[in-house]
């Protein structure tokens, strides 16, 4: 009796011990590495309610995914947040009233994971907010590096793939600097 109540106990001390992986539940199962975001539920202006927070010495941001709009780059961009890609990076573009931007392990806005995406241009328009693909003079330039829109730039809507929405944190934006670091960027997975 008492060995069966020492392995119990045992059996619980390992269960508890172990963490549940969200990222590697149902809801993101991959093919191939990549991830299934048609899995992901989708509210009526079609954010997913799958969230992803990044975390500056400023305070965190919150955005959600446009994963039917960019299906692929949304995938990429998870995968990317997964692999702690973005984290330590630096914010290596900031433009008051227009821009910041990260995604450059360089910190010169050259550089990427070394994995192009195909544009997936949408409907979706540049308004405070927005996270959008940064890339070069070729539409399928695109790789790790992303900015945030500091207000309504419409000259920019059609030409670069916008993926994502702030939903918390706007107040944090206007407060990152050029060489401000990401800190974090974890995914939140909602069911």
């Amino acid at each position: 009796m008492k060995i069966l109540s020492l392995l119990s106990l045992l059996f619980l001390l390992f269960l508890s011990s172990c963490e549940f992986n969200k990222t590697s539940s149902a809801l993101l199962a991959s093919i191939d590495g990549k991830i299934e975001v048609d899995k992901l539920q989708t509210d009526i202006g079609g954010l997913s309610t799958t969230s992803a927070t990044i975390k500056t010495v400023h305070g965190d941001i919150v955005f959600r995914f446009y994963t039917k709009a960019a299906p692929h780059t949304s995938a990429r961009i998870m995968e990317l947040i997964q692999n702690k890609f973005y984290d330590g990076l630096v914010f290596h573009r900031a433009i008051p009233n227009f821009i910041i931007q990260t995604g450059d392990p360089t910190g010169t806005g050259t550089g990427g994971s070394g994995t192009k995406l195909k544009a997936e241009f949408n409907e979706l328009q540049h308004i405070k907010g927005t996270i959008a693909m940064a890339r070069g003079m070729d539409k399928n330039s695109s790789d790790s590096q992303f900015y945030i829109c500091l207000t309504t730039l419409s000259h920019l809507d059609g030409k670069n793939t916008i993926f994502g929405q702030v939903v918390d944190g706007l107040d944090v934006l206007p407060k990152l600097s050029k060489g401000d670091r990401v800190i974090s960027i974890t995914l939140n997975i909602k069911n």
